[in-house]
């Protein structure tokens, strides 16, 4: 079997996980190894949730000073706390986050996906919703995970509140995946409508999503630690679920209370990297030609704390955890794994091809995939993962017994045509196209001893524009 999943649980974008098992085992039938890969899968989600991961970074003490305790660091309470957040899984967080804090919160305002709160209330998923009398002001926008008019009027808010703070003052910042487009306000003279058609033309040419964040940043107030600077003097303490390999704290949601050094330089780079530099609005030119070292560090940045509460590498450790319960030999290849959609499918289907060659005699077709594989490893440089060492321990392991092969990271898709599929579906597509033209040819059938299940999902249940979280596969699909 074999199964495969991307996305982080909570956060939106970050793991693969493929899981084999040979079909002359005593094994279940296919519905039984599709379970095994969803509880995996739901078992990584569960471990991340927005909910645990908070109550878990967040402690109040009641004592005779009443303070908040963020991993161990305290923060003093006197009716001086506010809160602000943006991204897919903050209405979670700030559910949670009010619970937590009680009368201790003075207000706050949220900036979440359009539709989020009915879609909770229709599944009864009422811990993920703000209590009737909350303190918190729900504003829904970004429909389609693109910035509009209503994200817009949430980032206006959020800045109103970060400018009139005082010194006295502390300003819980919740972020997640999906966070930048909530959080949209564009410099002058560029508008939404501009900003918004740069980002659709980087996105429909494959740009990677550091190279989207570092051009909005450039043309954000908010942004590259603008909201930083909005709420100094008062202190910021922002807790991320990220959706960025690496968890670099400056590009996910493009860094708001993050300090920025992207110049002029960069962004002009990566615009001429996608031949884009004469097709983007002058306005944008223009703001983009006026930075001379981007952004910079946040006044009073010592008063500024960013910490991550929840990622791809915790999901990992869960579903590595429950695999390995299930009896399955359990490797972790990487967190990391990026790159173009179809290189990275054929990366998956080589995985696949070596396992099921354990017990084949034909060194020529191991040896072929092994040096292919090699190939490919090197092109995507996949940090974290020792191919070599994974290899060894492959072909040393019995040819009966199931491998679960753990990875987080993200593809990027250049946009063809009008289909709805996300990045996940089309990879699914896409392995089992390669696995089936594997086994068509004349020396694939080796993979007709083994069954192979193949599952990619995104951990924030929405694949592209759709209500799909990621599709199966097998190498019994293909044209």
């Amino acid at each position: 079997m074999v199964s495969v999943w991307k996305g982080l649980p909570g956060i939106g974008r970050g793991c693969w996980r493929p899981v084999f098992r040979s079909a002359t085992e005593d094994a279940p039938p296919s519905m039984a190894l599709k379970e095994h890969g969803l509880h995996l899968f739901r078992s990584a989600v569960g471990t991340v949730l927005p909910g645990p991961m908070l109550k878990k970074a967040l402690v109040l003490e009641t004592g005779g000073h009443p303070r908040l305790m963020v991993h161990g660091q305290p923060f003093d309470l006197r009716r001086n706390l506010y809160l602000v957040g943006f991204g897919k899984a903050v209405l979670g967080m700030a559910a949670v986050a009010e619970s937590i804090l009680g009368d201790h919160l003075v207000s706050g305002i949220i900036s979440v996906p359009q539709g989020i709160q009915a879609t909770f209330q229709h599944k009864g998923m009422r811990e993920m919703l703000l209590k009737p009398q909350s303190r918190i002001q729900v504003m829904e926008g970004a429909k389609h995970n693109l910035p509009d008019r209503e994200s817009l009027n949430a980032a206006n808010a959020i800045w109103e509140m970060a400018e009139g703070l005082m010194a006295e003052d502390l300003l819980l910042v919740l972020i997640s995946g999906g966070g930048s487009a909530l959080l949209p306000a564009p410099v002058p003279p560029v508008t939404l409508e501009e900003k918004e058609a740069v980002t659709k033309l980087l996105a429909s040419k494959g740009a990677t999503i550091q190279e989207l964040n570092t051009i909005r940043k450039a043309l954000s107030l908010l942004k590259g630690g603008g909201l930083a600077r909005a709420a100094s003097p008062a202190q910021v303490l922002s807790l991320i679920l990220s959706d960025v390999i690496g968890d670099p704290v400056d590009l996910i949601a493009s860094g708001p209370t993050a300090t920025s050094f992207h110049n002029v330089q960069d962004c002009f780079q990566i615009l001429a990297k996608y031949n884009l530099t004469n097709f983007v609005p002058e306005s944008v030119r223009t703001v983009l030609s006026s930075l001379a070292t981007e952004g910079g560090p946040p006044r009073n940045s010592a008063y500024v704390h960013n910490i991550i509460i929840g990622s791809n590498r915790l999901a990992l450790e869960e579903a590595k955890h429950q695999a390995e319960n299930l009896g399955y030999l359990t490797l972790v290849l990487s967190d990391a794994v990026s790159g173009e959609v179809g290189t990275v499918a054929r990366l998956y289907s080589l995985f696949i091809q070596l396992v099921c060659l354990r017990a084949a005699g034909d060194d020529s077709l191991k040896g072929k995939a092994r040096e292919a594989l090699s190939a490919l490893t090197a092109e995507l440089e996949i940090p974290g993962l020792n191919l070599i060492d994974t290899l060894n321990v492959l072909q040393g392991s019995q040819a009966e017994r199931p491998i679960c092969l753990l990875a987080g990271g993200e593809t990027t898709v250049q946009l063809q045509g009008t289909g709805k599929g996300g990045r996940n579906q089309e990879l699914a597509l896409r392995v089992a196209v390669e696995l089936h033209r594997v086994k068509s040819s004349g020396g694939g059938s080796f993979l007709e001893k083994y069954e192979t299940v193949f599952l990619s999902g995104g951990s924030d249940g929405q694949d592209g524009p759709t209500e799909a979280a990621g599709a199966f596969s097998s190498q019994e699909l293909g044209p």
